[in-house]
């Protein structure tokens, strides 16, 4: 019987670990699928990493680096190249590996850290012939900074979010020429820094409310054309613009891996795609946390690397017998928020303060974040700029929440 069973050995999954050992854990498994610790950071070779958690620059192996060194320093298992399979209400979890088979482990407590997957062409439907050269950009930059594999010379991109950004930069600096980036919104999903960095300085254009609308190619792409969409993301006639190219490369959103969470029966929100979670990160199923891009897509690796430490911390607590308790209020969103995390808080377990986490519809200059308990205002927070490709967050002190009846309602005004 282990305290902790962590699933995913990325940045969530060794951060709630090290936190749950920190915090009075004993036996303590990481199960990860892959063949090392790491998760995504592994292929993520550039900068950029850690400002907010060690104060410096760290690339993506460099950051997973620091927190593996840390897990060194502990008795926390790691159990690579094994597969879970599925995870029961009695906290056990089914999962298999070439060197161990078929096992049947038990836990006083779990965390879920899956990470999250990208969305295909499929998904989209773009149009067109399928020939090969159509690649989502996360798997473009596995081959291109492990595999040690060029996708192509030709570039389109299609999606402005941070992976498909970054990847319009890295694939120039290999020399490909990339003709384009293109994104149906009339607004970047990525981070400002992202856009002036990987475009800007690299002269890349940017086609905003733009789409691909037809796909050309025997064997491999040769030819995408693209049009202006109209407000409807309808495209518009005798707009079009046509790219020769051999490469597509699809930045067109994650989506948190959610499979074992949906086959264990966890509550699943459908604004984020991930599980409803309470203020320490416990989802519907006692006993049983998630934390990191599972829960919610973020931005930067900081955020989740403190939003998994909470978690730890409370599955820790959570196996060493102190279940929270008290009557839980629900966070919802109001006018111009696409969702809220948590989506339920209980009161009674926070200590001093909680933080809320959520994305904007659309971008907003100066304007203010309101939280409401029905008719009464609890808190007022000013904003210079928000924008849907940069995830928000405050901090509730507990004095305003013990104000709160019902639910909380946190909405956009301008």
């Amino acid at each position: 019987m282990y305290d902790l069973i962590v699933v995913g050995g990325g940045p969530a999954g060794l951060a709630a670990a090290y936190a749950a050992r920190q915090n009075g854990a004993k036996k303590i498994i990481i199960l990860e699928r892959d063949k090392e610790l790491g998760g995504i950071l592994n292929q993520c070779i550039h900068n950029g990493f850690g400002l907010h958690r060690f104060k410096e620059e760290l690339t993506g192996p460099e950051y997973a680096g620091r927190f593996e060194k840390m897990l060194e320093s502990t008795d926390v298992e790691v159990s690579l190249d094994t597969m879970v399979l599925s995870i029961t209400p009695r906290r056990e979890v089914h999962c298999v590996s070439a060197e161990d088979g078929y096992r049947i482990l038990e836990a006083k407590a779990i965390v879920l850290a899956m990470g999250c997957r990208e969305r295909t062409r499929g998904a989209i439907s773009i149009p067109g012939t399928r020939p090969a050269g159509v690649f989502t950009a996360g798997a473009a930059q596995r081959y291109v900074n492990m595999e040690g594999y060029m996708v192509g010379k030709r570039v389109v991109i299609l999606g402005s979010g941070d992976i498909g950004l970054i990847m319009a930069r890295r694939m120039t600096l290999e020399g490909a020429k990339v003709l384009a980036c293109v994104e149906v919104m009339p607004y970047s999903g990525g981070l400002n820094r992202n856009i002036v960095q990987c475009l800007h300085d690299y002269d890349i254009p940017l086609y905003l409310s733009h789409t691909i609308t037809d796909i050309k190619g025997d064997r491999r792409v040769e030819q995408v054309t693209v049009a202006k969409v109209d407000e409807n993301r309808k495209p518009i006639k005798g707009s079009e613009m046509i790219f020769d190219c051999d490469t597509i490369l699809l930045s067109v959103g994650l989506i948190p891996e959610n499979e074992l969470t949906r086959g264990a029966g966890i509550e699943i929100d459908r604004r984020t795609n991930g599980a409803v979670v309470y203020e320490n990160m416990e989802t519907s199923m006692d006993g049983v946390f998630a934390c990191g891009n599972v829960v919610h897509v973020h931005d930067l690796v900081d955020f989740v690397s403190a939003e998994s430490e909470r978690a730890g911390a409370a599955a820790a607590k959570y196996a060493l017998g102190g279940e929270a308790a008290g009557e839980a209020i629900d966070v919802k969103n109001g006018d111009g928020v696409s969702y809220t995390v948590p989506q339920k808080i209980r009161i009674d377990n926070v200590e001093k303060a909680c933080e809320i986490f959520f994305r904007v519809r659309k971008i907003y200059k100066d304007s203010k974040i309101v939280v409401k308990s029905g008719e009464t205002q609890l808190a007022s927070f000013k904003r210079e700029h928000l924008a849907p490709g940069e995830m928000e967050h405050i901090t509730l002190p507990k004095v305003l929440l013990d104000k709160a009846s019902g639910e909380i309602v946190v909405s956009v005004e301008e």
